[in-house]
């Protein structure tokens, strides 16, 4: 029986004598090998079975070395072919290097040398091999994460090729599509990846308070800075900080970041030290940027210093393949947290599911699942349990369809008005049942009418 933890190697002589000379030397030295007295005999066990390495002379008859070279590189080219070679024939060893064999020793071998080459092979196609797998591994996990579309496809090797630079990088996208889950990817797949992560979300920040958020300042910089702040850039010096909504910055949060780009130093308020960073940025938004620059509201040098490398975002209604994808793990991942039993959707409800536009992208598709998951008292999710959430936006007439303003306030309000019910009217609880904050459901209710009662 075969010891798979053993090199097993195909030697390919005419001469029986050199043939047992170096088996019985390679197998002293705990290599396998599997013995060829001919370029037609090799070539047919070389398709039969696996080997680590191939070790082949070069004058034979019928068949010569270059002509088996050939052929065993049309089976398998990942396997390391060693060429032995006499006479002094070097020209036609380095021939057979040109042709994709691994290295080439001479006649009379030496053990040591022949052996070291072998070893240095076989390790070399492991480490082959494993890049590969890890490669696929790699994609593997960006597809779990982004999708199996086709629409997609462009976006995971985007983010495989920039990734393991340090490329500033602008996400372009509508809200909900993934911006955010894309720049983690590349920063787990990155060199700075054991560094911080700090997602800056410019829309949140009072304007007041931007400069301040972003580079820190010193105590009495400003009335009410009672004590040192560390700011985003700092705090992400290493690793990758995550600029969202870029389109919100002001003209003076601007020029401030440009010149923290052109410089790499941040300059707290109120210090008169500047500090050194090394950070990558990734910046993400969901308008039409490049609008934004024609019509001087971003400024052109700051967009270009920011936008090395560019990444855009298709929309869930441009592939729509991966919604049955992305609702089977929702649902999945929902039945899990809340402790349900629901465990597949409906061919109805799916098809519900496949009709809709989804304007709110995957973030709205996750909160639709997760509420369905939570209202179905069965193991199959149906048409109901998603009419219930998202029929009205479907059901427009021929001709006469709402406006997507229309549609995304009555599901949002619907939703918000379930949520309420199933938590007893307590806003604490149903703002945690939408994944929103109370402000913003205080909001909602206000908009839509909706009772605010405790």
């Amino acid at each position: 029986m075969k010891d798979n933890s053993k090199i097993h190697i195909l030697l390919v002589d005419d001469e029986k004598l050199v043939r047992s000379v170096m088996a019985d030397m390679l197998s002293k030295n705990g290599i396998l090998v599997t013995e060829a007295a001919s370029g037609n005999k090799a070539v047919g066990l070389f398709a039969g079975q696996p080997f680590d390495a191939v070790l082949l002379d070069m004058i034979m008859p019928d068949m010569d070395g270059i002509a088996t070279l050939k052929e065993l590189k049309k089976i398998n080219p990942d396997v390391p072919v060693i060429i032995v070679t006499g006479y002094g024939d070097v020209a036609t060893a380095v021939e057979a290097i040109k042709l994709g064999a691994y290295d080439y020793v001479e006649k009379p071998v030496d053990e040591n040398r022949i052996v070291l080459t072998i070893h240095r092979a076989t390790e070399k196609k492991r480490m082959e091999t494993k890049v590969r797998e890890l490669g696929m591994a790699i994609n593997n996990s960006l597809e779990w994460s982004l999708g199996e579309s086709l629409a997609m496809k462009g976006v995971i090797g985007a983010v495989n090729k920039v990734a393991a630079t340090d490329f500033s990088i602008v996400i372009e996208g509508e809200t909900g599509t993934g911006k955010s889950t894309i720049a983690r990817i590349i920063h787990n797949l990155s060199r700075r990846a054991k560094r911080p992560f700090v997602t800056v979300d410019i829309g949140l920040i009072p304007e007041t308070l931007v400069e301040s958020e972003l580079f820190g300042h010193e105590r009495g910089a400003f009335t009410g800075a009672d004590r040192k702040k560390m700011g985003f850039f700092e705090a992400a010096n290493g690793g990758t900080i995550f600029i969202d909504e870029m389109e919100n910055m002001s003209p003076f949060v601007q020029s401030k970041l440009l010149r923290v780009v052109e410089s790499r130093l941040v300059h707290p308020l109120g210090s008169t030290k500047p500090l050194e960073i090394d950070v990558r940025i990734i910046a993400a938004t969901n308008k039409d940027i490049r609008r934004n620059v024609s019509q001087k509201e971003f400024r052109e040098d700051l967009f270009f210093r920011l936008g090395e490398f560019f990444i855009k975002v298709p929309t869930l209604r441009d592939r729509h393949e991966d919604i049955p994808f992305f609702a089977d793990k929702f649902l999945l991942e929902a039945a899990g947290e809340l402790g349900k039993q629901a465990r597949e959707i409906s061919t109805e409800a799916m098809t519900i599911l496949m009709s809709y536009s989804w304007p709110g992208n995957i973030r709205e598709l996750k909160n639709v699942i997760r509420r369905a998951v939570l209202f179905c008292d069965s193991e199959s999710i149906g048409s109901g349990d998603i009419n219930f959430l998202i029929g009205d936006a479907i059901e427009q007439p021929a001709g006469n369809f709402a406006s997507l303003k229309d549609i995304v306030g009555r599901v949002e309000a619907e939703a918000i008005s379930n949520a309420l019910k199933i938590s007893g009217n307590n806003r604490t609880k149903a703002a945690s049942v939408l994944q929103i904050d109370q402000k913003t459901l205080r909001t909602k209710m206000k908009e839509y009418n909706l009772a605010q009662s405790d």
